[in-house]
């Protein structure tokens, strides 16, 4: 029987170490290569052919959401399966969008996250229905180029250097923050990225 070869995406290293052991004592299973973040599975991928890629959800430079988007585009034929410690409605609503066969809960039995493999390379879906009904019922109002720009803000950058790391002007980013400040009706920019950070929309 040909084994699932597995690309791991997670930052944390010694979360990354334990996953990446448990996948290894099933004989069924080949972690073929370990990624700390979005932009270093893209690389790893392109020298370590995968069946399913397991990521993270939040990451530095890519997270795991925005990996499965491009991944989604680029390679189709990919399994995805997503895990969170958050249970939150934005993201499970954009992992089902970005074509995310497994959402699985980092605090659920370690059988379970070996089942979900299986059930997901046999074409099946794995996710709660419950949290896929709560997903579709709670609308992301940001753009990607919003989500961005207040992923960055919330973590202390100034305009200008949100403007460098985007590619954009200062006067473009300030209009993705007010825009999106208005959308969450946020009095600032902070409040703003608190509020799409709990939503799970960034």
């Amino acid at each position: 029987m040909d084994k699932t070869r597995i690309l791991l995406v997670e930052d944390q290293a010694l979360v990354r170490g334990a996953i990446a052991a448990l996948l290894r004592l099933n004989p069924g299973l080949e972690v073929v290569a370990e990624a700390e973040d979005g932009e270093q599975a893209l690389q790893l991928l392109a020298q370590h052919p995968a069946d399913l890629v397991l990521t993270d959800i939040e990451m530095p430079k890519l997270t795991g959401l925005e990996l499965a988007e491009t991944l989604a585009k680029q390679r189709p034929e990919l399994k995805l399966a997503v895990m969170t410690t958050f249970s939150r409605a934005g993201y499970i609503r954009r992992a089902l969008e970005a074509g995310v066969s497994a959402f699985i809960l980092k605090e659920a039995p370690s059988d379970y996250l070996v089942e979900a493999i299986a059930k997901v390379m046999a074409g099946q879906k794995v996710i709660d229905p419950e949290l896929a009904m709560l997903a579709l019922g709670d609308k992301d109002p940001l753009s990607d180029k919003e989500r961005k720009a207040l992923r960055l803000a919330g973590e202390g950058l100034a305009n200008r250097e949100i403007a460098s790391k985007l590619c954009l002007s200062e006067g473009t980013v300030r209009n993705y923050l007010s825009e999106a400040s208005n959308k969450l009706g946020a009095s600032n920019r902070v409040e703003a990225a608190r509020i799409a950070q709990q939503k799970g929309w960034l």
